[in-house]
C-alpha cells in the first residue's frame, strides 16, 4: 500500500476585502484585509504515491465529505501549484492529489483559499518525510498565496491581517464569535474571483478603493477591540456594497447578488432597525450571505438560523 499524506485547512472569510491585485503573478493585494477564520468549513488534502510519470487529481469521496468537481482549467490550476511546491520543498516522485470540502465549492465561500492551503499543507507533511523541510507558518502562507491569493489568510487564527507579502495573525480581536453562512446559491459562479479582479480595475469607483479600504481596516480593528459592535456592523456593511459596487460598474459589469442574497439581507437590516442590534454581515464574492454573532447572541443566533434554513442550506459554527 502508497504511503500517503493528509492535511485540512479552513475556509476564511475576509471583513475587509482583497479585490484587486498588483501583482497577477505572485497574487499581490492592492490593498490590506482583514479576515475570520472559519474552522468549521474545512478542505481536506489526500496525497498518495503513485506509478507513472504525472501527477493526478481526484475527488475525495468519505464521511462528512463532499466531493470537488474541478473544470480542466481548475485541475491544471491545483496540478500546477503543487509542481511548484514540489519543486520549493525538493520533493520527487508522482502523486495523487485528492480533494474534498464539507461545504459546497466555487459558490463564493473560498473553497479555493481552504483548498490552496490545505495543499501547501499536505505537501509540507510530505516533504518532511521525504527530507529535513522546516518553513515558518509565515513562509507557508506566502507559498500558499501564490496558488490562491486568500489561501494564506486560512493558516492563521482566528484573525488574520493580509498586505502585500506580509501575513499575520492579529491579537487583542475578539476570539470566540459564532459564525453561519446562508446559502442562497451553491452553484458555479458564472464569473471566477480571478476573473473579478481583473475587471474590477475598469470601474470608475475603483479610484479611491485602496483608500476607502485601508481606512475601514483601521477603524474596524479599533471598533472590535473597543467592542464597538454597532460600529463594526456599520463598517462591514459598507465594506461589502464597496467591493459589489465595483463588480457592477466594471467593464463589462457582472454581479453576484439574487433576490435570495436580498431577502437575507433586509431580513438582517429589520434586525437592526428593530432592535439596534445583530450580527455583522458581510459577503464574498458570490450570493451567499456571512453573519458572525457575538457569544451572547446565540439565542439570536439560532432564531435567525431557523427562519433562513427554512428555504436556504446554512452552515454553522453553533
Amino acid at each position: 500500500m502508497s504511503e500517503s499524506w493528509i492535511a485540512k485547512a479552513p475556509s476564511n472569510i475576509a471583513l475587509i476585502k482583497y479585490m484587486g491585485k498588483t501583482n497577477s503573478k505572485v497574487n499581490l493585494p492592492t490593498n490590506g484585509s482583514l479576515s475570520l477564520t472559519l474552522g468549521h468549513l474545512l478542505t481536506t488534502v489526500k496525497i498518495s504515491e503513485l506509478q507513472g510519470s504525472e501527477d493526478q487529481w481526484s475527488a475525495l469521496t468519505g464521511e462528512g465529505i463532499q466531493a470537488v468537481e474541478l473544470s480542466e482549467k481548475g485541475k491544471r490550476r491545483f496540478l500546477d501549484h503543487f509542481s511548484f511546491l514540489k519543486k520549493e520543498f525538493g520533493i520527487e516522485g508522482t502523486y495523487l492529489i485528492e480533494s474534498g470540502n464539507n461545504f459546497p465549492s466555487d459558490c463564493g465561500l473560498a473553497s479555493s483559499a481552504s483548498s490552496f492551503a490545505a495543499l501547501t499543507l499536505a505537501s509540507y507533511e510530505l516533504a518532511k518525510s521525504k527530507a529535513s523541510a522546516d518553513y515558518m507558518l509565515s513562509e507557508l502562507a506566502n507559498l500558499s498565496r501564490k496558488g490562491s491569493g486568500s489561501s494564506c489568510r486560512s493558516l492563521f487564527s482566528p484573525w488574520c491581517q493580509w498586505r502585500e507579502d506580509s501575513v499575520e495573525a492579529i491579537e487583542a480581536l475578539p476570539n470566540n464569535l459564532l459564525h453561519s453562512v446562508v446559502v442562497v446559491h451553491n452553484g458555479r459562479k458564472k464569473v471566477s474571483s480571478s476573473e473579478a479582479h481583473l475587471r474590477v480595475l475598469t470601474s470608475a469607483v475603483f479610484e479611491g478603493r485602496v483608500e476607502r479600504a485601508e481606512k475601514r481596516l483601521s477603524d474596524l480593528k479599533q471598533s472590535l477591540r473597543t467592542k464597538n459592535w454597532k460600529e463594526s456592523f456599520e463598517i462591514c456593511w459598507a465594506e461589502f456594497w464597496d467591493m459589489h459596487g465595483l463588480f457592477e460598474t466594471s467593464a463589462p459589469p457582472f454581479g453576484y447578488m439574487t433576490p435570495q442574497s436580498l431577502q437575507v439581507l433586509n431580513q438582517v437590516r429589520e434586525q437592526w432597525e428593530e432592535f439596534n442590534d445583530g450580527p455583522i454581515v458581510t459577503m464574498d464574492a458570490g450570493a451567499n450571505v456571512h453573519l458572525i454573532y457575538r457569544a451572547d447572541q446565540l439565542e439570536l443566533a439560532k432564531d435567525l438560523n431557523q427562519k433562513f434554513s427554512q428555504e436556504y442550506s446554512t452552515y454553522n459554527s453553533f
